[in-house]
């Protein structure tokens, strides 16, 4: 039964039209991506908009209002009315669902069709294809990159560039697929319903679900989702009822969904247990989300001197509230009988400097050597080129498909151990130019709707653009001095910006946006305005809403 099948077989009848009134696309399609967003899915997109909306909205508030409690000076714990939840040993997760019980390498990245088909034929487990921090949401991006995951699941997503051709390799099965859509913060402004832009998860997650959740279990797989940028156990809670929805609206036995939790906010990493809880029968584990992470944990605590921390070189995964966070995660994970998956290897190759080469495999495998022995069942790369050092050290220390009988019991992680800013370093200039640089560097890419940019032989994406832009705000909003004893005040911090912007500029191809991403960085980094996300911030300058088509003419 297909899905447009399932939805008129509902118990409750459906007039499409009444659902759809209403309900309006403002983006264009074509002959392809009409296979993607039609009038079956657009009536399965206006069902969840206005089923979890505004929860949604209200969820959002609560995390506003959490905020200022953190401003005033209230320090975060452990919720003392899901004490119950913590303590149950009875409860766990999830099984691992078919194509996620050997996860140990898993590659990331956007949806462009290069992207999908390289990522698919990578020496990986799992290829995460991500329409959020990977990904600049302009309308063909989003759209196209459904369209892609589409084909891609039906083997028939290769195509030619140029002289060369792009197919999928037929040697082996290939990687199991896993969506990120974006975060519930963020909007959808293409497609409305009541006049009000829909959830740009629900969008995401929508339009992947109807269109390939039959196929994906044809082909002995499921719709399997990380999700980003929770805060609470509430917000899981939403994504479970909305996976509850979507499966009785198709007629799909529940469960069959997976979801991997990014832990990826300071606030959520007090809720882990909570969030596996609300998610029990959908959970695939959780996940270190460490670039978010240290965002996270400056931006909550951003009024608050003394969390300042050193450069960002200096706030890696050894120092104490990192070590903490990761400890707890697998604890935590294998307690319930699910995976904790470590973080992003960034790196990129070097093909033009063994010697460089060397180092950053090097890099590589020591950080995954340290993910792998803490008890990590699997880890993120970046890259194709990291998947053999990676492999070569999973395989060596974890013989078996995961890892879930390493319960860590002996770990014991506090409140204090979460918050612990003991970190060495210092602030430099160097470290503030590189935050600029860095920040500047992925703003230009995201306005000219690339979402995911090598900068230093790096791949960034929104996560590291925060962190930078976040460690100026609070330098600058504290004062503090440099090693060398210069104070970084509005004035230092906006003469360097423009310093690194014509700088940027200058070794640019024309066309470039580096003055625009100026414009909106200068607003981000002086301690005064802040904005909670740089994507909202910048969404409007990529989103050309045009036109209005009603849905129930799709």
């Amino acid at each position: 039964m297909s899905a447009s099948e399932a939805s008129k077989a509902l118990t409750r009848p459906i007039n499409p039209d009444q659902i759809l009134k209403e309900v309006s696309l403002h983006g264009a399609l074509n002959d392809q991506t009409k296979k993607v967003l039609n009038k079956d899915v657009s009536v399965f997109l206006a069902v969840l908009h206005r089923s979890f909306n505004e929860r949604r909205k209200t969820l959002l508030n609560r995390r506003q209002i959490r905020q200022a409690e953190l401003d005033k000076g209230t320090q975060l714990d452990f919720l003392p009315e899901t004490k119950h939840i913590r303590e149950n040993e009875a409860w766990k997760g999830a099984p691992p669902a078919p194509g996620l019980v050997d996860r140990r390498i898993e590659i990331t990245g956007p949806t462009d069709r290069k992207m999908v088909v390289n990522a698919l034929n990578s020496d990986v487990w799992t290829y995460m294809a991500d329409f959020e921090d990977a990904s600049a949401p302009t309308w063909d991006n989003m759209i196209n990159g459904q369209l892609n995951l589409y084909d891609a699941i039906r083997g028939q997503v290769d195509f030619k560039q140029g002289e060369k051709d792009y197919k999928l390799r037929t040697d082996r099965v290939l990687p199991t697929l896993i969506a990120r859509p974006r975060g519930w913060h963020l909007e959808e402004k293409h497609f409305t319903v009541d006049g009000e832009p829909i959830s740009a998860s629900l969008f995401d997650f929508g339009v992947y679900f109807f269109n390939n959740a039959e196929e994906l279990v044809k082909r002995g797989r499921g719709p399997y989702y990380y999700l980003p940028k929770m805060e609470s156990h509430l917000e899981a809670r939403l994504w479970n009822d909305a996976f509850n929805l979507a499966q009785d609206y198709i007629g799909m036995r529940r469960g069959t969904i997976r979801g991997t939790v990014l832990i990826e906010t300071i606030t959520a990493a007090f809720e882990m247990d909570e969030i596996i809880f609300e998610l029990r029968d959908h959970s695939a584990g959780l996940n270190c989300g460490r670039w978010d992470y240290i965002f996270s944990f400056i931006k909550r605590f951003r009024q608050n001197p003394q969390f300042v921390l050193p450069d960002r070189a200096s706030v890696t995964m050894t120092v104490p509230f990192m070590d903490a966070y990761v400890r707890l995660l697998i604890r935590t994970c294998h307690r319930r009988g699910v995976h904790a998956m470590g973080g992003m290897a960034a790196q990129i190759p070097r093909k033009d400097d063994k010697a460089a080469n060397d180092a950053v495999m090097e890099s590589v495998r020591q950080d995954k050597l340290r993910e792998v022995r803490a008890g990590h069942d699997g880890t993120w790369i970046a890259h194709p080129g990291l998947a053999p050092v990676t492999a070569e050290v999973f395989n060596e220390h974890m013989p078996t498909p995961n890892q879930l009988f390493k319960r860590r019991d002996e770990v014991h992680v506090t409140a204090n151990d979460l918050l612990n800013t003991n970190v060495p370093g210092k602030i430099t200039e160097d470290g503030i130019r590189k935050n600029l640089a860095i920040g500047l560097g992925y703003m230009e890419g995201w306005l000219r709707g690339v979402g995911c940019v090598p900068i230093n032989y790096l791949m960034e994406d929104a996560a590291t653009a925060e962190v930078s832009r976040s460690q100026l705000w609070q330098w600058c909003r504290h004062g503090v001095p440099t090693e060398s004893g210069k104070k970084l005040d509005k004035g230092y911090a906006l003469q360097l910006l423009q310093e690194e912007a014509d700088k940027l500029e200058k070794n640019a191809p024309k066309g470039n946006k580096y003055q625009v991403a100026a414009k909106y960085f200068g607003t981000q980094v002086t301690g005064e305005d802040y904005a909670e996300f740089l994507t909202s911030l910048l969404y409007d300058e990529i989103t050309n809403v045009s036109g209005k088509t009603p849905a129930a003419k799709l």
